[in-house]
């Protein structure tokens, strides 16, 4: 006797999640990461679960991507010529964050490229020394007008350096 199909369908998708899992990535500790950006939640940013939302922790990887760079002096969002876009990003979750809460986002870079840079960011509960969540962004550079990949400026490799892991 087979059986039922529901047990089979139940059956593929629980290897399927215990697949899935065994492959995510263990979380990074704290002193993994070279730059820290204090974020603190908004009442906004929780969802109707009484946790910060998922999307919202992509805000917090821009938030801290984007601040070093701008005090590092190596952007320049209204006239610089060469601009870094997303091509990738991708998190992991360990626990949840809530409002109101301080939140430290470590920043790390892992490779960097001749037009592209894979920065890692973890979102750690102030305090803590292992993330509630953790991921990945990717910027190509390119040129502001033609939109078409160019080499990582020399003092966008400088600023960056001191961060790779």
């Amino acid at each position: 006797m087979r059986p039922p199909r529901f047990v089979l369908i139940a059956s593929i998708v629980l290897t399927a999640i215990a697949i899935a899992m065994s492959d995510k990535p263990q979380p990074r500790p704290r002193d993994a990461y070279r730059h820290f950006l204090p974020i603190t939640t908004r009442w906004m940013d929780n969802d109707v679960y009484g946790h910060v939302n998922n999307v919202v922790y992509y805000s917090y990887f821009d938030t801290v991507v984007n601040e070093y760079l701008i005090r590092a002096g190596v952007l320049d969002v209204e006239h610089g010529q060469t601009i870094g876009l997303v091509v990738e990003t991708q998190c992991n979750y360990f626990a949840p964050l809530v409002f109101p809460q301080s939140v430290d986002a470590g920043l790390r870079v892992v490779k960097l490229g001749t037009s592209s840079v894979r920065y890692e960011v973890g979102l750690f509960a102030q305090g803590d020394a292992s993330p509630a969540a953790q991921g990945h962004f990717v910027h190509v550079y390119v040129d502001r007008g033609t939109r078409r990949p160019v080499p990582l400026p020399d003092a966008l490799r400088a600023a960056l350096e001191p961060l790779s892991a």
